[in-house]
């Protein structure tokens, strides 16, 4: 069996088929402004109290 005749998986390149909202580097999101871990710790720590009480 010829194989090369059959059409191997052609590989796909890695372009984004879509832009993020929020990427990095975007007008939402501009480089340099990450919030710090301490932050992110507390907003999902109020994320589960919140979801604690509802649930």
């Amino acid at each position: 069996m010829d194989y090369k005749a059959a059409g191997a998986p052609k590989k796909g390149n890695k372009i984004p088929r879509h832009k993020e909202h929020n990427a990095p580097g975007s007008e939402k999101n501009p480089f340099g402004k990450r919030p710090s871990k301490e932050e992110l710790v507390a907003r999902l720590k109020a994320k589960a109290e919140k979801s604690a009480k509802e649930g």
